[in-house]
């Protein structure tokens, strides 16, 4: 009930809102609209008859009406759409460049997303990280361990973490902590990762 009022609501402001455009004279139609044949020849039948004059009129004025709000609704949509881009930007670059390492995995480990950080945590592109499981980047003692905390966030769809080793590279093994949590309204895992010490 809340709903339809609110969309009521809504629909009389903006009708509210052309009805004043159109008294002040202030309308400014951007959109490329033309009344149709058919309308224009209701129109012209009932003005030429003085009975039907003010029907004229007031058909008229309702099409006009309309059509500011066909404009004011596409101004607010572009406006929206303008909005969510740089919303979408920044979070994006909030991301991509933060200091710990994101990646985004599915039921089987396979990395979907991941930030700058992680690709630096793991030692390689970050363009190379989308395809690759996210367990072949600790050493293979650790994978059990990793793919449990997995399986154990997406079946009891609860936020954990494990700590793992990192597979052996140029600077040694190093011990990794993973935070797991399912996305929202999703079966997708959001891991996040940081380095906990060296191995001794």
């Amino acid at each position: 009930m809340t709903a339809i009022f609110e969309q009521s609501n809504v629909y009389t402001k903006l009708r509210d809102k052309a009805e004043a455009q159109l008294e002040t004279g202030t309308t400014q139609t951007k959109g490329q609209w033309s009344m149709g044949v058919d309308a224009l020849r209701l129109l012209h039948k009932l003005s030429s008859n003085p009975e039907n004059a003010t029907d004229a009129l007031t058909l008229l004025h309702e099409l006009q009406v309309h059509q500011m709000e066909l404009d004011l609704q596409n101004e607010e949509i572009a406006s929206n759409e303008q909005a969510l881009v740089e919303e979408l930007d920044l979070y994006r670059t909030i991301y991509d460049s933060a200091p710990m390492a994101y990646c985004v995995v599915d039921r089987d480990a396979v990395v979907i997303q991941a930030n700058l950080a992680a690709a630096g945590l793991f030692g390689v592109a970050q363009a190379y990280l989308p395809g690759q499981r996210i367990d072949h980047f600790v050493n293979p003692q650790s994978r059990p361990l990793l793919r449990s905390l997995l399986q154990h966030v997406i079946q009891n769809r609860a936020r954990d973490c494990c700590i793992a080793e990192r597979a052996a590279g140029a600077e040694g093994g190093r011990l990794l902590q993973f935070q797991a949590t399912l996305e929202p309204n999703s079966e997708h895992i959001l891991l996040v990762c940081c380095e906990c010490q060296h191995v001794t």
